[in-house]
């Protein structure tokens, strides 16, 4: 990996930790390769997920998305929930599979990994994340589910990161903070 050049996707099932666990990757990252300057430029993060996956338009997305990190190739990207987000909202939402075989082969190209974000099928623990999503973000009452949704949408995002071309690194974060997890995903980037 030449340095500067991680492009890296965290999936998974809404409330495994992936913002989390990307905010203590880019802490690393982002020092790192900053330029000196007065910007975060050493590490860009896109939350790609913002109400249009799983709609008409989410493949029209997706491919911005990607001409974008196309764009800046030179630069260190992290994308929060991306092409596997995509196909998971439209098989559960929609009962349709989505073929993301066109968007891998340009992520490929950049060398693009993805780390999958799992938690342990506890259906208590994944109500107190849900409580303390709430009480953050108060909207996503409006689309909050019970726990054993996110149990099968983990099932979900895992048939499908099966059928990946991408180089994966899969990680269970039920317990957070964790220090040595973030070691492990450092380590697969070529960071530590």
């Amino acid at each position: 990996m030449l340095s500067g050049k991680h492009k890296i996707i965290f999936e998974g099932a809404e409330l495994t930790g992936k913002s989390y666990l990307m905010s203590q990757v880019f802490n690393n990252i982002e020092p790192k390769y900053n330029s000196g300057g007065h910007i975060l430029d050493g590490c860009h993060w896109f939350n790609c997920d913002v109400g249009i996956f799983g709609t008409n338009l989410g493949e029209v997305v997706l491919s911005k998305y990607l001409d974008l990190v196309e764009a800046i190739a030179e630069s260190n990207v992290m994308l929060e929930k991306f092409h596997l987000t995509e196909a998971a909202y439209q098989k559960i939402y929609k009962g349709e599979d989505f073929d993301f075989s066109s968007i891998e082969a340009r992520l490929k190209k950049l060398d693009t990994k993805i780390i999958m974000v799992t938690f342990d099928e506890d259906e208590k623990m994944i109500a107190k994340r849900l409580a303390d999503r709430l009480k953050l973000y108060p909207h996503y009452s409006r689309i909050a589910q019970k726990p054993i949704d996110y149990i099968h949408q983990q099932r979900v995002y895992l048939e499908l990161l099966s059928k990946s071309q991408l180089e994966y690194l899969v990680v269970n974060a039920s317990q957070l903070p964790n220090q040595p997890l973030v070691n492990t995903i450092l380590k697969f980037l070529g960071e530590k």
